[in-house]
């Protein structure tokens, strides 16, 4: 019990009393029974001799004894490894990555099981915390080449920005557990005795029908799920007046899209966020609910820009990666790989350098065009990459999803006509492939290389 009381997190959450922590299934689980839930997993710990300093995996999605559970394993100086993953190999990979020890399985609120794995000798960063003592979170993120990197954070220092004073909300958890968004988005509500509402179908109507039941106020999410829910017009069906706030990251933002959603919402402020799985989430400031101009940074952070390219050096970066080198240069500057257009102390972010495409020289950003795409009658959902071409190294390939079937033909002529009068010549599409499904995954970020 000692180590819960020398937490500050802990003594915050316990000062909240009766106040409403969670709703869960409908039923709301006050701060005191939410503290009482981290007492006993703290008892069961030393129980079963998880010592500070092992690696814990937690299999699961939002639900108050999960949270109770991550919340003593940071009392306990554990390394959390949330994992939202199904059985299977890929799961297996990512524990043997961050060297997990020990597995909880939760299904809801229950645990169905847990288990000890032999571990080898533990990695030199694992080792920096356990002598610190300090705990850990492993977050995995994607390499260029699709491999999974293990960036390993001091939790307390990821943590420490949520000790100063800001606005409470009841807040529905959209983004994943495992994704730095969740984690930000979690510890915030947690932190400035909020209350997180937890869904568990992530659709348009799911969430509409959840804003209305709890008077959701902030709803953290993706440019990809606002878009879908603006074609699915959930919001008229569903009492919205609640929300307050929607904040918006992990992708570029089409134009139209925010403008549509200004229309559609015109009471609710619109906020684009801006973090990366290696430093966390920097304050931001939009220069208006419309605007993709964005003022990034705040106490703890450091920008630059390098040839267009957006870097960061946060007090809360991560240690390192588990499974690369580190990438940080000598003077502890991280790349972003994200490119930047800059207005002052604004800047609007372009997308990702890997994703641009190289038209004869001439650089085509994918969402410039996306937006323009969205514009165009009957156009539903579209995904813009580049694709190989002899002479000029590559061109604009767009894939369409339509709202109602039509010859490819008369699409791509329509396509063609409007965006020769919205963009220059070498951003309009040589090519499009019309499919059926949108272009997000399960975590609703848009998916645009062709598959």
């Amino acid at each position: 019990m000692s180590l819960l009381s020398e937490h500050w997190l802990i003594d915050s959450m316990r000062s909240r009393g009766d106040r409403t922590a969670m709703i869960w299934e409908g039923m709301e689980i006050s701060y005191a029974n939410l503290i009482a839930d981290v007492s006993r997993w703290s008892e069961e710990l030393a129980r079963q001799r998880i010592l500070g300093g092992e690696s814990v995996a937690i299999y699961g999605d939002y639900s108050p004894n999960l949270c109770a559970l991550m919340i003593a394993l940071i009392a306990n100086h554990n390394v959390v490894v949330p994992l939202t993953l199904p059985p299977g190999a890929r799961r297996t990979e990512l524990t043997n990555i961050a060297h997990a020890q020990i597995c909880f399985h939760f299904e809801g609120n229950d645990i169905v099981h847990w288990e000890r794995y032999p571990v080898g000798q533990a990695h030199e960063l694992l080792k920096t915390l356990r002598e610190r003592p300090a705990p850990g979170l492993v977050l995995f993120s994607s390499g260029s080449s699709g491999v999974s990197k293990a960036a390993l954070h001091d939790f307390d220092k990821l943590l420490a920005k949520f000790r100063r004073p800001r606005p409470s909300f009841r807040t529905l958890t959209f983004l994943m557990l495992d994704h730095i968004g969740g984690i930000n988005t979690l510890f915030y509500i947690f932190a400035q005795g909020g209350t997180a509402v937890p869904v568990k179908s992530r659709d348009p109507v799911s969430v509409c029908k959840t804003i209305e039941r709890h008077q959701i106020e902030l709803l953290p999410t993706t440019p990809t799920f606002l878009n879908m829910l603006l074609i699915s017009e959930a919001y008229l069906h569903h009492d919205c007046s609640s929300l307050r706030m929607i904040t918006y990251g992990t992708e570029s933002m089409p134009a139209i899209t925010l403008r549509h959603l200004r229309t559609a919402l015109p009471r609710v402020e619109l906020k684009q966020t801006y973090g990366l799985s290696e430093l966390g989430i920097l304050q931001t400031k939009s220069r208006a609910s419309d605007s993709l101009w964005v003022k990034v940074g705040g106490t703890g952070y450091e920008t630059k820009v390098v040839d267009n390219v957006l870097w960061v050096r946060s007090e809360s970066s991560m240690l390192g990666y588990l499974n690369r080198p580190s990438p940080f240069d000598a003077e502890g500057w991280f790349c972003t790989e994200d490119l930047v257009a800059v207005d002052g102390e604004w800047m609007r972010i372009l997308g990702r350098k890997s994703e641009i495409i190289n038209v004869g020289g001439e650089k085509v950003y994918p969402p410039e065009v996306e937006s323009v795409l969205h514009e165009v009658d009957n156009v539903r959902d579209v995904a813009v990459s580049g694709r190989a071409n002899p002479i000029s190294g590559q061109v604009v390939f767009a894939r369409i999803v339509l709202h109602e079937p039509e010859p490819i033909e008369q699409v791509f002529k329509r396509i063609r006509r409007h965006c020769r009068e919205r963009l220059e010549p070498f951003k309009v599409p040589a090519s499009i492939e019309i499919r059926d499904q949108p272009f997000s995954g399960e975590r609703f970020k848009k998916m645009r290389n062709p598959t």
